[in-house]
């Protein structure tokens, strides 16, 4: 379970990054903050995803299975709007 959450933080600093290229804006509060606050936006968004894993351990040790399957479920669900995203923003205009 800790494995696919540490596999859906990546997804999602990747697809992040991809569809900030893109010229998506980051629409969670706290990651904009973050991305803002930091000295370089890469940073604020890594910064954000080690503490996500170290919750993610948190849970893991604390037999919060159940827990993690949730919140896998959801970045799953985040990663593929994130994906979605991007494709809109690629598509050309007609």
């Amino acid at each position: 379970m800790l494995t696919q959450f540490v596999y859906l933080q990546l997804l999602d600093v990747l697809t992040t990054v991809a569809f900030l290229l893109n010229g998506v804006a980051e629409s969670n509060p706290i990651v904009r903050w973050a991305m803002t606050a930091a000295p370089n936006p890469l940073t604020g968004l890594v910064l954000v995803k080690v503490a996500a894993i170290v919750l993610g351990v948190y849970c893991a040790v604390s037999a919060r299975q159940n827990l993690l399957r949730k919140v896998n479920i959801f970045f799953a669900g985040l990663v593929a709007y994130n994906l979605v995203a991007l494709i809109l923003a690629s598509a050309p205009v007609s």
